[in-house]
């Protein structure tokens, strides 16, 4: 019997084979068809009952099959899962397709849609209403016959070439090894890095030490290492991934989706794609994205440069470099960070052991939300590497199911996210609890020592699990509108605002002691980290705008005219660049955020989210960063809410106010505090 076909609470990774996979999407689809029909084919007159709600909860256990595949396909692939990914991503887009541009269901939602102010909705029932009937009116419901047509051979092209695209860089970065069989070449070389670097050599047979462009591979390299050719080395192949004019070329890929993504938008009657993403998010237009990336811009240029010119004058001072590069950048940053401040990874790391952090992070929670995290091991995984946690509130109330997945593997893609298996909703009087996992790539602990985060790492699992905390608090009606499901400009405030509690004494005293005497970290470390916070936080916002800019360009204009994937991107970055320019590297044929991922018209909202993430923290800091009454104001108007409402509508309830970008501009330095 295949596993995914059963009615199951918990993934059943352990009896799930890949051959299973294919058979159960397509009886799902086949199931959630017939469930479409009976809405389609009732005799009754439309009611949100019968009609909307009755949509909302169609397909759940294609649902469940989609998130267990697609969650696989990014931290545990192989090529038969990326396969089957090609070969069902099509059949998906096409069941979508079908379900937007279903004439009789349309008629059925416009019906209900036509009568809403006569109803007695709740604002979520409204919220849901709205929803739904856009979801169909923005993808192609009102188009005529044959533009319906071109629609669905768009959506299945784009959906196999952007798993095509992250298939391509995942490929790239298990390929590239930098094999060193001389330890001068690890000169400068943390001992925890040259021990992970032996490690890995040994892992695969080799002699020596090996160095890949995974993150805890790659950066503390970039960050250490005195020899700069090899640096040099490192950094072109990480940042010329997918532009090699070989069979893992993505230039192709990049061009085609960008005009597929045109095409769409100008079939449903926009100007752009980025219109048509923008029309359903918080900032709105095209028009205000670049505004406000231009104002932090204007703001943000003139330390970046200071900064820039202070780091070549300490590199050329310090070692002769005539000409600063960026594969000098994170090299000289650590020495300046360290002459500035005498703080530098090293020294901190010992105070970061992950179990610890984890402890931390769960401790946090506790002091702000009430929550306790039990780790259990009866639920089945899919990698032993993987931790699980029962969650309870302080009531004692099963609130959650919490997996984490932490070191980078073989098969699994780069980066930090967080994700879930089960979405929170209410049904027949049951509030159905979230099933909720965090993934990251972390260095991994070597024979000698534990796994030691740097700080970078330990603001991103505390990031990661502020989108846990947005998926776990939920307490929504509806599936669609519960956790995460929000604007895009908005889903990074509960992550973002986490972040701040790694800068704060009375939140590092819970958890950061020395992994070998548990002294706790001094005084003076927890000042440095303070006082280094702002660190070229200039060059740092410089560069994320130069992102957001990038993504612009993509989607903010009509692509046909681009031709040179790299052209276009040398002027998106005109306005933005430091560093001399190299003709080898490309940052679209690797930018899996914008050509893979959700957030196509939408890296600007890292930057919009910081804003509302200063402001929020301001609240926190007034009145006590453990505040039990604004936490429950927070938790109660934001975590816990979802998409039910207009976002601003339910910040504003938390804050009292509108967040303001001074908030932020105080925060990263750029203007002074009062």
């Amino acid at each position: 019997m295949n596993p995914l076909l059963l009615k199951f609470d918990t993934a059943p990774f352990s009896q799930i084979k890949n051959e299973h996979f294919k058979p159960s999407f397509l009886q799902a689809i086949a199931d959630a068809r017939s469930e479409i029909d009976a809405i389609t084919d009732n005799p009754e007159k439309p009611s949100f009952k019968n009609t909307i709600e009755a949509l909302e909860f169609t397909g759940q256990q294609l649902d469940r099959i989609s998130s267990v595949f697609f969650n696989l396909n990014s931290a545990e692939t192989n090529e038969d899962i990326q396969k089957i990914a090609q070969e069902v991503s099509p059949l998906l887009s096409e069941f979508s397709n079908d379900i937007t541009l279903n004439v009789d269901l349309f008629k059925r939602i416009k019906s209900v849609y036509d009568q809403k102010d006569a109803l007695d909705l709740s604002t979520e029932q409204q919220t849901l209403l709205d929803k739904k009937y856009k979801s169909f009116s923005r993808n192609g419901a009102n188009l005529p016959e044959e533009k319906k047509k071109r629609l669905r051979e768009i959506d299945a092209e784009l959906s196999k070439l952007k798993l095509t695209f992250g298939e391509n860089i995942l490929a790239e970065t298990n390929q590239y090894e930098m094999h060193l069989t001389d330890e001068a070449d690890l000169d400068g070389l943390p001992e925890g890095e040259k021990e992970a670097a032996a490690q890995l050599a040994q892992s695969k047979e080799k002699e020596g030490w090996l160095v890949t462009l995974d993150y805890p591979s790659y950066i503390p390299f970039m960050k250490y290492a005195k020899n700069r050719e090899l640096r040099r080395d490192l950094s072109l192949a990480f940042a010329s991934k997918g532009f090699h004019g070989d069979a893992l070329d993505n230039q192709e890929n990049v061009l085609k989706i960008a005009n597929l993504r045109h095409e769409r938008a100008k079939l449903l009657g926009y100007e752009t794609h980025a219109h048509f993403v923008l029309e359903e998010r918080m900032a709105e237009t095209p028009e205000k994205v670049r505004e406000f990336l231009n104002e932090l811009l204007e703001k943000a240029k003139p330390a970046a440069e200071r900064e820039f010119k202070q780091l070549e004058d300490f590199a050329k001072k310090r070692d002769g470099i005539d000409q600063l590069e960026k594969w000098d950048g994170s090299y000289y940053s650590e020495k300046l960070k360290q002459k500035l401040f005498d703080l530098d990874d090293e020294k901190l790391k010992p105070y970061f052991k992950l179990e610890n952090v984890i402890s931390g992070v769960f401790k946090v929670a506790e002091k702000l939300f009430g929550l306790r995290f039990e780790e259990v091991f009866d639920i089945d995984k899919y990698h032993e590497e993987v931790k699980t946690y029962r969650v309870y509130d302080d009531q004692n109330t099963f609130i959650s199911l919490f997996y984490a997945d932490f070191h980078p593997r073989k098969g699994k893609r780069g980066g930090a996210w967080m994700t879930s298996y089960k979405p929170q909703y209410k049904k027949d009087g049951e509030n159905i609890r979230p099933h909720i996992s965090n993934v990251c790539n972390f260095t991994r602990s070597t024979a000698t020592k534990p796994s030691l985060l740097t700080f970078n790492e330990v603001t991103t699992l505390f990031h990661e699990f502020g989108h846990g905390l947005h998926g776990m608090l939920a307490n929504t009606v509806y599936p669609s509108l519960s956790g995460t499901s929000v604007y895009w400009d908005f889903v990074e405030l509960p992550s973002q605002v986490m972040e701040n509690w790694c800068y704060e004494q009375e939140a590092l005293e819970l958890f950061a002691t020395h992994y070998k005497t548990n002294a706790p970290i001094p005084m003076r470390l927890i000042k440095k980290i303070k006082d280094s916070a702002t660190f070229q936080e200039g060059m740092q916002t410089l560069r994320q705008l130069s992102f957001g800019l990038l993504d612009m360009s993509w989607h903010g204009t009509d692509p046909s005219k681009i031709t040179d994937v790299k052209a276009n991107e040398n002027q998106a970055f005109e306005g933005t660049k430091l560093y001399p320019e190299t003709s080898e590297t490309c940052m679209s044929t690797a930018f899996a955020h914008i050509f893979q991922g959700g957030y196509s018209s939408g890296y600007y909202s890292y930057k919009w989210a910081e804003v509302l993430d200063a402001d929020a923290f301001t609240f926190f800091k007034e009145k006590g960063i453990f505040n039990k009454e604004i936490a429950s104001k927070f938790k109660d108007n934001v975590l816990s809410k979802g998409g039910t409402e207009n976002p601003m509508v339910l910040y504003k309830r938390f804050r009292g106010a509108e967040p303001k970008v001074e908030a932020l501009l105080k925060r990263a330095g750029l203007i002074e505090k009062n």
